[in-house]
């Protein structure tokens, strides 16, 4: 379900290095100390399978974060997706960008807010959409993360495009 377009590339928004080896790292940190204590407690049973459980889902968790922060968000003339080709928005879709301190968005970065709810989805760590919101952030670098939402609240807003290259 790729809709890939070559069309011009305004921006893109790559996961900070930093960020993505601090999440990972503390995911599998906690999945493997889950799994050990399993094995090194004298607790029962109930309490051993329990945390084999928990860490492998928290293993499982840390390999779908590494896997979803190898992609980069695209700024584009038709809207924001992907590296994979997934449409996070089109230019049509947006009726709003909430960047407030206030906002319900992703740690360090913003919110769209879509015309129209769309399918629930979740990439850890880069965006995910939940009815008519979708939120950018989480490992991404702060200043990049601002500067995109800010250039498409302004694209919005029907001020000239400050990120192409037309001129």
């Amino acid at each position: 379900m790729t809709d890939r377009n070559d069309d011009e590339i305004l921006m893109r928004l790559y996961p900070s290095a930093g960020r993505r080896i601090f999440a990972i790292g503390v995911l599998y940190a906690l999945g493997v100390l889950l799994i050990w204590m399993a094995f090194a407690s004298a607790a029962g049973a109930l309490f051993s399978v329990l945390s084999i459980a928990v860490g492998v889902v928290v293993l499982w968790g840390g390999e779908q974060l590494r896997r979803a922060t190898s992609l980069v968000l695209e700024l584009t003339d038709e809207g924001l997706r992907d590296t994979s080709g997934r449409w996070l928005a089109r230019w049509d879709e947006i009726a709003a960008v909430e960047r407030g301190a206030f906002a319900l968005k992703p740690s360090n970065g913003f919110v769209l807010k879509l015309k129209e709810p769309g399918q629930r989805t979740w990439v850890p760590g880069l965006w995910w959409r939940v009815g008519n919101r979708v939120g950018v952030g989480g490992v991404t670098p702060m200043r990049a993360t601002k500067f995109m939402g800010e250039q498409m609240s302004l694209r919005l807003a029907g001020v000239p495009d400050q990120l192409s290259s037309d001129d």
